[in-house]
């Protein structure tokens, strides 16, 4: 037998016996993901909303600066939260580097762009078709970008789950502020790494699997929640013709 095969057999052992270093180091994985996505998209709901149905001078260049940030590498946030939580550093009175709060900060920070500039995208296309509709009834623009990120809630939730997996197969800034303590910081993505050059490959494997699991069963989430968008639309549009 390989030792892939043998790496592979053991993951699957760790698995399926629940290790337990493994299910403490996937629950601390999900919930900083989870905590840094609610934080984040809260304010990037509204701010993207927002900029959805605003109109004024700088807001091509403030939508570039955004687009920009999607592409802002972990690691350089990593950094800079690192120098702002430092002793020496502006928040270091907080006490919180290498720990759970720090990690979900830079999570948080790295989701906000992300969930930002989708809700923005969803909502001006929103506001191109139904825009002087809502004008014309009197909508300002606070009520137009509410009614219509209701409107497209269910793209918004597919936005969620995006985020989701975009914070739980984040690296590089959880590894630099969080310092990958073991029992306390260490998560599924930078355990992986760890365990590797450790040279602990079943323990691994069995993370890699668990993650992979996880980007999956969101990806076929996103998949059905879109299938079912049109399922709805479909019969909206088959009640509107019958009346």
């Amino acid at each position: 037998m390989s030792s892939f095969q043998q790496s592979a057999a053991q993951a699957l052992q760790l698995i399926g016996g629940a290790d337990p270093m493994l299910q403490s180091i996937v629950v601390r994985s999900l919930a900083v993901s989870a905590t840094a996505c609610a934080i984040a998209c809260a304010l990037g709901l509204f701010l993207g909303a927002w900029l959805g149905v605003a109109r004024f001078r700088g807001r091509g260049a403030l939508l570039t600066v955004l687009n920009t940030l999607l592409a802002l590498p972990s690691v350089v946030v990593g950094l800079v939260i690192y120098l702002l939580l430092s002793r020496s550093g502006p928040l270091g009175f907080l006490g919180w580097l290498f720990s759970f709060q720090a990690m979900v900060l830079a999570q948080a920070v790295l989701v906000l762009p992300v969930c930002t500039a989708l809700t923005r995208q969803a909502v001006e296309d929103a506001e191109r078709a139904h825009g002087e509709q809502l004008q014309s009834l009197g909508a300002g623009g606070p009520l137009r970008a509410l009614l219509l990120a209701w409107d497209e809630r269910f793209a918004l939730l597919t936005v969620l789950i995006a985020c989701f997996g975009r914070a739980i197969s984040e690296v590089g800034a959880v590894m630099v502020v969080g310092g990958n303590i073991e029992g306390f910081t260490r998560v599924m993505t930078t355990a992986i790494a760890l365990e590797t050059s450790k040279g602990d490959l079943p323990l691994a494997l069995a993370l890699g699997i668990v993650l992979l699991g996880v980007v999956l069963a969101l990806n076929a989430l996103i998949a059905a929640l879109a299938r079912w968008r049109g399922v709805q639309r479909e019969r909206a549009l088959m009640e509107a013709h019958a009346t």
